[in-house]
């Protein structure tokens, strides 16, 4: 018997960034880390910075950087509408560690909008973390 798929499609500003039938897809929420399976309960969500990772039905594991966005999750199918999502090859590590410096010093010297010194090291982070 054929594994259950559903659809997910991961829509950034510039491009669709991933359309295909998966088996599993995790990712965080401004509620916490979640997870998908197939004919999962009617849900919408908040992304946060983290790390998308994409089961497909051949068993492999895409990851990604997924730093933001809102989620529509139906029993058939998964919409993400990304502000900025990134394959681990298209990150550029030593930009991402100077956002990481400059958030800290931000924060550090209590300088300018906490809120998105926080955002911004938390998506510098997760760069970093899934380019190594």
């Amino acid at each position: 018997m054929a594994e259950k798929t559903f659809r997910l499609k991961i829509i950034a500003p510039e491009r669709i960034f991933f359309e295909d039938d998966v088996t599993f897809v995790e990712f965080r929420t401004t509620e916490g880390d979640i997870g998908i399976y197939p004919e999962h309960i009617a849900l919408t969500s908040i992304v946060s910075p983290g790390i998308i990772k994409i089961h497909t039905p051949s068993g492999e594991i895409k990851e990604a950087a997924l730093l933001d966005g809102f989620s529509e999750i139906l029993a058939d199918q998964v919409t993400i509408l990304a502000e900025a999502v990134e394959w681990p090859e298209e990150i550029d590590v030593h930009r991402a560690k100077e956002a990481q410096i400059r958030a800290e010093r931000r924060i550090k010297a209590e300088e300018g909008d906490m809120d998105r010194a926080e955002l911004a090291l938390k998506r510098a982070i997760v760069r970093q973390t899934l380019a190594k």
